[in-house]
């Protein structure tokens, strides 16, 4: 998928990805840190879900390297969840 920089599967279902926003090639690279909880259903396809952080930096590397360990961190995670609300 574009714009996906990162992206893994929790054990019960939804996938955690880190997602590029800006245009290829543009600087600065903005990306977010999102859980899709409908992942692999048919309306997986239906929107993005609402960002648990966000990022803007000179490289996709520097997304990942700052979004990376919250997004590979399962507690992590559902704390971002529940203090956005979506838990």
């Amino acid at each position: 998928m574009d714009g996906i920089l990162y992206e893994r599967l929790l054990p019960h279902g939804p996938a955690v990805r880190i997602r590029r926003l800006s245009v290829a090639g543009e600087l600065p690279v903005t990306a977010v840190l999102e859980v899709d909880r409908r992942a692999g259903t048919p309306r997986s396809s239906s929107g993005n879900p609402p960002p648990l952080m966000s990022f803007e930096g000179a490289t996709e590397q520097a997304a990942i390297d700052a979004l990376g360990p919250h997004a590979r961190d399962d507690r992590r995670i559902v704390q971002l969840m529940r203090e956005k609300g979506q838990r």
